[in-house]
């Protein structure tokens, strides 16, 4: 069996300003919205939001809010210039969780945090 990753959905609490941050401020494309949910074009991985409320109501899935409280996942995002890109997420007040560093294999990194509280690697490609 050959599984492919094409989606990763996060529920939110507030869903203006995940949109807002998604697509305003890290400029993702928006693939498709219906109601709740938004797809972002990532390229190979969608990245989906949906409400929190929404997920309990429409797919019968509970989502405590007691999840959002434990950090058991990070989105990445490869870019060619962390440092910029960082400088500019911090201009626009995104909480820069931890600043750009060289790793021991050669890949630059940096995290910041989503309105949620989701962490999001920013690097280099592994080359």
């Amino acid at each position: 069996m050959k599984l492919a990753m094409k989606y990763i959905i996060l529920y939110v609490n507030d869903f203006e300003k995940t949109i807002h941050f998604y697509r305003d401020i890290l400029a993702l494309p928006i693939k498709m919205e219906q109601g709740t949910y938004v797809e972002f074009d990532t390229g190979a991985t969608t990245l989906s939001v949906n409400t929190r409320e929404s997920v309990k109501e429409e797919i019968g899935l509970d989502v405590p809010d007691t999840i959002v409280k434990m950090q058991t996942f990070e989105i990445g995002f490869v870019v060619e210039d962390v440092e910029g890109t960082i400088e500019n997420l911090r201009n626009q007040g995104v909480p820069i969780i931890k600043e750009p560093a060289k790793k021991p294999w050669g890949q630059t990194v940096a995290y910041v945090a989503d309105p949620d509280g989701h962490y999001i690697e920013i690097c280099t490609a592994i080359e």
